[in-house]
């Protein structure tokens, strides 16, 4: 079911910042950098199964080693390119769409290359604007639209047409990637993400998201307030995603058939806030496409929390309704 929440809703976000930053908050994971080469490139590869493989790819706006799985179609061939990115700590704790849900059984028959960096943890998958003292340096837009889409087209052989997923933190930011990089992907989807980064509820649950792993939030896009928070808003800049087809989904956060939650569980209080947040951000997001007549898909659920069950159904309702017929494929 399809709807927009408004003044109550928004209300309701401020008592929820909280709840979703502490469940999202995790310790500091710390990437190694690699010496510096010419352009980027691939530097390894390392086959799992005959469809699976971890590529690594050198990243010179970086200076490190980026690790992506890597899905491939069986038989091979030319195929196009799902870039679909992990979640909160971008799987460099074991914790993404690898380990955490079928995607894998899910693409094992489609025609499409899935690539899945692994990296990029609180990061928004955004150019920062400066480093951090612990986590180094981000440059995630550069690095997912100017280098490791070329590095992919040659490795893979692949029709050079692009989609883009994210969940929950990286689902605002896949949509602001094809804002950023117009032309690079025919799709784009944020999966119970937050798509509306520069309200000033959204900017500060960010904030605090980012700083509570005692990192520099500022240094992403500046203080809240700053040009960089509208300028990588989604919403803010739903004009510049007409051509793309877009899909927003999120749920209300009340648990559901959909969270497959075992019976006698606690109630998954972090899920329930995290995604009554989102819900806000997709609906806000709902508003901007509409005013800015951009076709869009939109989910947004009466039941769902913030759980792995929901981000799968997510992403095979964006599969068939959005990402493949732009693809071109099945």
């Amino acid at each position: 079911m399809k709807s927009v929440f408004r003044g109550r809703a928004v209300s309701r976000l401020a008592s929820v910042v909280t709840a979703a930053v502490a469940a999202l908050t995790v310790s500091v994971v710390v990437v190694p950098t690699a010496a510096a080469q010419d352009g980027p490139r691939v530097v390894g590869v390392r086959d799992l199964s005959p469809t699976h493989s971890v590529v690594d790819v050198y990243s010179p706006a970086m200076d490190k080693v980026v690790s992506n799985d890597v899905l491939r179609p069986r038989g091979g061939g030319a195929a196009p390119t799902l870039y679909l990115l992990n979640g909160a700590l971008g799987n460099e704790d074991g914790v993404g769409w690898i380990n955490n849900s079928g995607a894998v059984g899910f693409f094992a028959d489609k025609a499409v290359n899935v690539v899945l960096p692994i990296g990029g943890r609180l990061s928004f998958y955004t150019d920062w604007l400066a480093d951090d003292a612990l986590i180094g340096r981000n440059k995630w837009q550069t690095y997912l639209t100017a280098e490791l889409p070329a590095v992919m087209d040659r490795h893979l052989g692949s029709t050079r047409r692009n989609a883009v997923a994210g969940v929950s933190m990286s689902g605002g930011p896949a949509l602001d990637l094809a804002v950023q990089a117009p032309g690079l992907y025919r799709a784009a989807a944020s999966l119970s993400g937050c798509p509306a980064s520069s309200h000033p509820l959204a900017q500060a649950a960010i904030s605090v998201m980012i700083g509570g792993a005692l990192t520099n939030p500022f240094a992403m896009w500046g203080v809240p307030g700053a040009p960089g928070w509208t300028q990588h808003d989604p919403a803010q800049n739903a004009h510049r995603l007409r051509g793309t087809a877009v899909y927003a989904a999120s749920a209300s956060g009340m648990p559901g058939p959909v969270d497959d939650i075992p019976a006698g569980s606690l109630f998954p209080v972090g899920g329930a806030a995290v995604e009554a947040m989102v819900n806000v951000c997709t609906g806000l997001f709902a508003d901007a496409v509409r005013a800015a007549g951009v076709p869009a898909t939109i989910s947004m659920r009466d039941h769902g929390s913030h759980s792995w069950a929901l981000f799968e159904d997510e992403l095979r309702d964006a599969w068939y309704s959005t990402i493949a017929p732009a693809l071109g494929t099945r």
